[in-house]
């Protein structure tokens, strides 16, 4: 159960978020989102916020229901080199990010070019500005992919899009390559 005072905080950091001037709605690539990486408000502390490494917000141990209210905040979410943090002019609030904020849920195909979308709605062109990554979890050993989306933020690849990518993948010298936005990006060794 949240308690009032916590409600009020989410409340008033959701009506900050609101209120935020946003870049120019002609910019496409960012899609009139807030500009965060301009604000420098003093540091108010922690607000018990979690991205799990599902995607699920988490608010005080309870899932965020509202996909409104998850979608606004992740236009705020800021990653500076001491944490993820929600960004108004006026605050800034260190929340935990399990694994990376976002999600990559489908893919779709414009021209030569791979459009993902993201678990909060964004949708990212893959290429030179917004590139896809494959690492190997360190844990398990399988390949963690994952592609830019603005400003220091990632997007999980999922599992489902991952196998999709592989399948539109061409073999060049022994690896797995997806080209997009003009570049080729590496998915792995072929096995």
């Amino acid at each position: 159960m949240v308690d009032e005072a916590s409600k009020d905080g989410l409340n008033a950091l959701a009506q900050a978020a609101k209120q935020a001037p946003r870049d120019s709605p002609r910019d496409s690539t960012r899609r009139g989102l807030p500009p965060v990486h301009l604000w420098n408000p003093d540091h108010c502390g922690e607000i018990d916020i979690v991205i799990r490494r599902d995607g699920v917000w988490m608010h005080e141990g309870s899932p965020i229901a509202r996909k409104e209210l998850v979608r606004l905040f992740s236009t705020v979410l800021r990653k500076d080199p001491d944490g993820y943090h929600l960004v108004t002019p006026v605050e800034k609030l260190r929340i935990r990010v399990d694994d990376l904020p976002f999600r990559a849920v489908s893919l779709g195909r414009e021209g030569d070019d791979l459009i993902f979308v993201t678990d909060v709605g964004d949708e990212v062109r893959a290429g030179p500005d917004d590139p896809i990554m494959v690492q190997t979890d360190p844990i398990t050993g399988e390949p963690a992919p994952r592609i830019h989306v603005r400003r220091d933020l990632w997007a999980r690849i999922a599992r489902p899009v991952f196998y999709e990518l592989v399948e539109m993948a061409e073999e060049v010298d022994g690896q797995l390559v997806v080209r997009s936005g003009g570049q080729a990006f590496p998915l792995g060794a072929v096995a």
